[in-house]
């Protein structure tokens, strides 16, 4: 088998040298561009180094990233640094006491294989396959980047044509992740380890968009459906203008798990947010972000919202105007929001993203956390302030297509899935992160 990382000595040389090489090295977009050519570096990677402020950081934040980009990496950034006329420190790297010590003693260091695979689809009584498993790889930590402001000719540029975002906060934001399941009563789920590391990553990321995030772990599908139900009614949804919902857990196509091994429908949740169960919402763009596999096993009652009516796409659409004599807005109460009552879809403004194509398993890795998530964070953090988020989830996509192949030259599993999203989105949507209209 292939080394799966960096070899011993490189890392060590390395870390030796870290402090210099961050107070003398030369991170511009020559250097980055070469890593990025021998797929040492992502685009992601590549954006998020940098977005860094400063020189030093720049260097820091690629001295981390090297050495979990396989055996290729120490070679190729030699040459990148020759390449960019800074021989001095690639001659420091290769002299290396230390990397000259461990060469002439003949050790060969091996890194530890990549952490198990952990499940996060597993139907009932069913053995384990590839195909029903969150597969938990090598990643990359989540960057901490803060989150680019939206600018002034921006928002004038587009705010006419997009939902109303200018409330502080943006909207509030609700955090369901399981991580650790009832033994007893789901013997088949694991614990999701990294599952906490997401949670965090999206309260964070969140908080710096404006939206106050409650996060609740380790629910019951019963629990998770009072906690969405609470949500749901909060008052203060009448004053903002979106909403954010993540759902964390194993999962089958149309349903997550709750830690009791019983699950909650997907399709319940979008429900429970449409224009009639929810009017305080009506008229503002809600995002749900799932990160659960989607695999083809599915209890009774799923096969039912396989398909439009487990969507927010144009498709549902037509079902809830198929039911609309007997759920549409009009035929329930007003409740206690003062506006005329127009006529709308029973589901509309609502966008999600997927971790995983249908009938296939999502990636996390036990340390720092799902693909997903992390690609969600950084896109949010670089792309926010200019891009729509339809746009933004499909760079995600890409990024998420992009780990095939991950740590190239190592026999690291190759990520063949990719995420996906749906939406009934009516307007543009732009978080214009950090811009607070003058009125």
């Amino acid at each position: 088998m292939l080394e799966c990382g960096m070899q011993e000595r490189d890392r060590v040389a390395l870390r030796k040298t870290s402090a210099i090489l961050c107070k003398e090295m030369v991170v511009d977009e020559l250097l980055v561009q070469s890593l990025q050519a021998e797929d040492i570096l992502t685009e992601s990677m590549a954006e998020s180094i940098m977005a860094q402020t400063t020189s030093q950081k720049r260097s820091w934040n690629l001295l981390l990233l090297l050495p979990k980009r396989g055996p290729r990496a120490f070679s190729t950034f030699c040459s990148a640094l020759q390449d960019t006329k800074q021989q001095h420190l690639c001659d420091l790297l290769t002299q290396s006491p230390e990397r000259d010590g461990m060469e002439r003693s003949g050790e060969r260091f091996v890194d530890p294989p990549p952490p198990l695979s952990t499940q996060e689809g597993i139907p009932a009584k069913r053995a384990r396959t590839q195909e029903s498993m969150e597969m938990s790889l090598d990643a990359d930590s989540p960057i901490t980047t803060p989150v680019l402001p939206c600018t002034h000719d921006f928002y004038l540029s587009h705010c006419q044509q997009s939902y109303r975002m200018s409330s502080s906060p943006r909207g509030f934001a609700l955090v369901i992740s399981n991580v650790t399941f009832d033994p007893c009563a789901a013997p088949d789920l694991d614990t999701r380890k990294g599952g906490e590391v997401d949670d965090e990553v999206l309260r964070k990321v969140f908080t710096e968009l404006d939206y106050p995030v409650t996060v609740r772990r380790d629910l019951t599908a019963q629990g998770m459906r009072a906690c969405i139900e609470a949500f749901c009614r909060r008052p203060e949804h009448q004053t903002v203008d979106s909403c954010v919902v993540c759902l964390l857990s194993h999962g089958v196509e149309g349903a997550i798990y709750g830690t009791d091994g019983q699950l909650l429908q997907l399709d319940w949740v979008f429900q429970a947010f449409d224009n009639a169960h929810c009017p305080l919402l009506q008229n503002k763009p809600k995002m749900f972000f799932i990160q659960a596999c989607r695999g083809e096993e599915m209890d009774c009652g799923v096969e039912q919202i396989d398909g439009p009516a487990r969507t927010c796409s144009p498709s549902c659409e037509q079902l809830d105007a198929g039911r609309e004599g007997e759920g549409d807005a009009g035929s329930r109460p007003r409740g206690e929001v003062g506006r005329p009552r127009i006529k709308l879809p029973q589901r509309s403004d609502m966008i999600c993203g997927y971790a995983s194509l249908k009938g296939t398993a999502a990636m996390r890795n036990t340390k720092r956390g799902s693909w997903f998530i992390q690609e969600l964070n950084t896109a949010l953090r670089l792309r926010a302030r200019d891009t729509h988020l339809a746009d933004i989830l499909v760079q995600v996509n890409r990024h998420i297509k992009e780990r095939e192949g991950y740590a190239p030259g190592t026999a690291h599993h190759r990520c063949k899935e990719m995420s996906e999203f749906t939406s009934s989105l009516c307007k543009e949507f732009y978080l214009f992160p950090k811009y607070q209209p003058q009125y």
